[in-house]
């Protein structure tokens, strides 16, 4: 692809990742809170629920503390994972669905390295909006397989269920393995398989890199990034 267009692709992803932003702050709460709307430090409303938008300078209005993701984090994300799907080649529903994991990913991400949990108001979008794009996809008769893709995201998801009844994994990352099984089996069952190894494999060697550079790690290990960095990674390459 031209590099005018990657670079416009990541100009939208960008915009995304603003986007994301306020979903971001609201939701990096532990469990079982479901949202909020204002300032942790002061209590000042933050969200204002006509306009939802969090100051992009990551600092609450009233007490100036930091507050949700660090300045320019979500839109830098959002933009290089738009910019490595447009570089992919991808085209039609199937890249739309490329792009949609890859939104949704961000801000799931930013949540899970916050505070451990992957919220259902971000994972059930994401399953369904997959999903939906690649029945589109199958309408319109892009190369792919729209059964293999369910089968897939049934197969992934059996497994993480398993991992997360042996504490391995938690229930969030299970509610998102649908949309990255759907989207990897799109492709072929070997696209579903180095996809869902490739988060496994970036995750162990980030953290014996942490380990490697003295960082203390906290017990659990927020598994959510690593998953969406494999799957778009292999997804966009296969």
């Amino acid at each position: 692809m031209p590099a005018l267009s990657v670079a416009l692709t990541a100009a939208i992803g960008a915009m995304a990742g603003a986007a994301a932003r306020p979903v971001v702050f609201a939701r990096s709460v532990p469990a079982p809170a479901a949202a909020r709307n204002s300032c942790p430090h002061c209590g000042g409303t933050v969200l204002d629920r006509r306009l939802p938008v969090l100051p992009a300078s990551g600092r609450c209005p009233a007490c100036a503390q930091a507050i949700g993701p660090r300045p320019l984090v979500p839109e830098a994300a959002a933009a290089i994972a738009f910019a490595a799907i447009a570089s992919g080649g991808a085209n039609g529903w199937f890249a739309a669905a490329q792009y949609w994991v890859a939104a949704c990913g961000v801000a799931l991400a930013l949540i899970d390295i916050a505070v451990q949990r992957l919220p259902d108001v971000l994972t059930l979008p994401a399953c369904g909006g997959t999903l939906l794009l690649l029945t589109a996809a199958a309408m319109a008769g892009e190369p792919g397989s729209l059964g293999r893709a369910a089968a897939a995201a049934a197969v992934l998801t059996a497994v993480f269920l398993l991992m997360a009844f042996a504490g391995a994994m938690g229930l969030g990352d299970v509610k998102f393995a649908p949309a990255v099984g759907a989207l990897l089996g799109w492709s072929s069952w070997t696209v579903l398989f180095w996809g869902a190894a490739a988060g496994f494999i970036v995750g162990a060697v980030s953290e014996v890199a942490r380990m490697a550079a003295g960082r203390a790690r906290r017990s659990h290990v927020s598994f959510g990034p690593y998953m969406v960095i494999g799957a778009l990674a292999v997804s966009v390459t296969s």
